[in-house]
């Protein structure tokens, strides 16, 4: 019922790819030399790049003015993008040691950029970077920082690199960590669930359908009905790992790069299958971000009905469940009130996740290739997904283990609504 050694370890292992296939669309007398990074203006808080003079754009390049306030705080994505760090860092230093390996940079400048990338983390995790909304992003944030801290090495960290490659590894690095959390939540709403079973063990109770009363079920057995829709979700979810893991990078802006890179050395060293084959496609599919939205959107639907028929369940008219104090809520002006209100939230979320879906369905639908601005849309629905779809797990997990099952009101119950109809007429049949 629960996951099984070889499926969880299904969703950890990575293979390796045999043929060695060309991504590169840009001819080879094509190269694109490192870009220059103008030197900051440090800032003083996350958002007071209006109050100074703005440095210069990592794409600036060409422009003789700067945009508008207007314009900086509506493009600016640094404000929820900084959840990539980790794998903007991880990204990174991978690249670094793949542009040493290829003779790219020095091997000096690969240790002073990863001791930089390794300093900027720790101060991300102790609270003391300073996020700049005037940096766009949390690319630019990390490697403009780098460069203040290291000088000339940070400048060579974007050769052979886009934004469009650099972020579609990122985002599909943090949905391979989120799944896995997520699966590891699903494991344990399986186990509180099963725990609830043994503790009910021979527990009959009605069983519905139309919700009229139809035939008398165990306990277990319907317990054990959501176990295995919450198997199904996990194998959807291992799925969509499996085709989300191969890498981007490489794929640069959309065209690929005339240096002599080696994406698979970077491949294997972020976890990844191996590189994605064609650049386009590369920096262009949101495929596995609408398949995740969508695995978790269902799995919000199986527990929004598991919330309802235990709402059902603890209310006065079925009587059958009491939650224990620790995961009820109670009423402002009726003091006698004790609400299911945290599975009435699982209910209610599963809304959000569905509609994250439909976002990003709407998002997606009406682009060209290869990569639009449309698609720094793409990451808030994400990131409120797997939020949510953890929190409902969570607390349906916390709700299986604080109920009480009302054996005498259930046993009381039994005899309405004919529940052996079916068993007499099968009686009846075999005579």
């Amino acid at each position: 019922m629960v996951f099984t050694a070889a499926l969880y370890s299904s969703f950890t292992a990575t293979s390796s790819s045999s043929s060695r296939y060309a991504l590169s669309a840009t001819p080879s007398y094509c190269t694109f030399p490192p870009r220059r990074i103008a030197t900051p203006r440090m800032g003083t808080s996350q958002f007071q790049a209006q109050a100074q003079a703005k440095e210069a754009k990592l794409w600036g390049g060409r422009f003789k003015e700067g945009v508008t306030d207007a314009v900086e705080r509506f493009t600016e994505s640094i404000s929820f993008d900084k959840q990539l760090y980790k794998q903007d860092i991880k990204g990174s230093r991978a690249h670094a040691s793949m542009l040493a390996h290829q003779g790219l940079i020095s091997e000096s400048d690969r240790d002073s950029i990863i001791e930089g990338l390794e300093e900027i983390e720790r101060r991300i995790e102790n609270g003391e970077f300073n996020w700049r909304a005037d940096r766009e992003d949390v690319h630019m944030n990390i490697e403009a920082a780098l460069t203040d801290m290291i000088g000339e090495p940070a400048k060579k960290l974007h050769t052979a690199r886009s934004r469009n490659d650099q972020v579609l590894t990122d985002f599909r690095l943090w949905c391979r960590d989120a799944i896995d959390g997520i699966l590891v939540s699903m494991k344990q709403l399986q186990v509180s669930l099963l725990t609830l079973a043994l503790r009910n063990e021979g527990l009959i109770v009605p069983g519905y359908t139309h919700l009229q009363r139809a035939q008398p079920v165990l306990l277990q057995h319907l317990l054990l009905a959501y176990v295995e829709e919450i198997e199904r979700d996990a194998g959807r979810l291992v799925d969509c790992r499996a085709r989300m893991n191969f890498c981007p990078l490489g794929a640069c802006a959309l065209a690929g790069t005339g240096l002599p890179i080696d994406r698979f050395t970077t491949s294997e060293a972020l976890g990844f299958t191996a590189p994605l084959k064609n650049s386009i496609d590369a920096v262009s599919d949101r495929d596995f971000v609408l398949e995740f939205l969508s695995a978790n959107a269902i799995t919000a639907v199986h527990l929004s009905r598991l919330g309802e028929e235990w709402v059902l369940w603890a209310s006065e008219e079925f009587g059958f469940i009491t939650p224990s104090d620790s995961v009820s809520t109670g009423s402002s002006i009726m003091p006698q009130k004790k609400n299911p209100g945290p599975m009435e939230l699982v209910r209610g979320k599963s809304a959000r996740v569905i509609g994250d879906l439909v976002t990003l369905l709407t998002l997606c639908k009406g682009l060209p290739h290869a990569y639009n601005r449309d698609l720094q849309e793409d990451k808030e629905p994400v990131f409120d997904s797997v939020k949510t779809i953890l929190g409902m797990l969570e607390v349906s997990a916390e709700f299986a283990l604080n109920i009480t099952f009302n054996r005498e009101r259930i046993q009381k119950a039994l005899p309405a609504g004919h529940l052996d109809a079916t068993t007499l007429a099968d009686y009846l049949v075999n005579k």
